[in-house]
């Protein structure tokens, strides 16, 4: 059953459209410190384990902090009326052996209220100029292949040849539990023979 859309609801919605109904402009720009905590809060309102239970990569502070840190040129925001509206972060990559440098965009997200509005290939493009600058010839991004939405978006940007990957885990529960239990007779052993 659909809930009925509340008073709070509507103005929310409006809250991203200046007085005659129209979105503020947006101003792509380079991530600044003082973003971290409004792009890792968007993340988390667009990455959420239940929404992509099966991304290989999780979403967190420590992976905002480490691309910032290690590829700060590489991290985009998005900014309307001075509030983080949109992201893309991504590094490159270069392999021994290979005369190619790539680009990986790693994370893309958008507000919800303001998918669907050419934000997404605005960042997308200004990411690939970026690659372009670094000697990048070719750039990478990977999703969920039930990720249709980002699919067709991808496939509209250019990129082609998607690959199915597999991912598999191995839950180390019963390992750690197994390792802690070994080290803790060790230890009485240890004790015991010394007395």
């Amino acid at each position: 059953m659909e809930r009925k859309k509340t008073k709070k609801d509507t103005m929310k919605k409006n809250n991203d459209r200046d007085v005659k109904g129209k979105r503020p402009n947006v101003k792509i720009r380079e991530m600044e410190i003082d973003d971290l905590a409004e792009v890792f809060h968007l993340g988390e309102v667009l990455f959420k384990a239940e929404k992509v239970p099966n991304l290989y990569r999780t979403w967190g502070e420590f992976e905002v902090v480490e691309l910032f840190n290690s590829d700060s040129e590489f991290c985009l925001v998005a900014e309307a009326r001075k509030k983080v509206v949109g992201f893309a972060l991504g590094t490159t990559i270069e392999k021994s052996r290979s005369a190619w440098k790539y680009g990986h965009l790693i994370w893309l997200g958008i507000k919800p209220s303001y998918q669907r509005s050419g934000l997404g290939e605005k960042l997308l493009n200004r990411f690939v100029d970026l690659m372009l600058k670094n000697g990048v010839r070719m750039v990478l991004v990977d999703t969920e292949a039930e990720n249709l939405p980002a699919l067709f978006f991808f496939r509209k940007m250019g990129f082609v040849n998607p690959q199915q990957h597999i991912y598999l885990t191995l839950n180390l529960a019963a390992q750690q539990k197994s390792l802690k239990k070994k080290q803790k007779e060790e230890s009485l052993n240890r004790r015991s023979h010394k007395t």
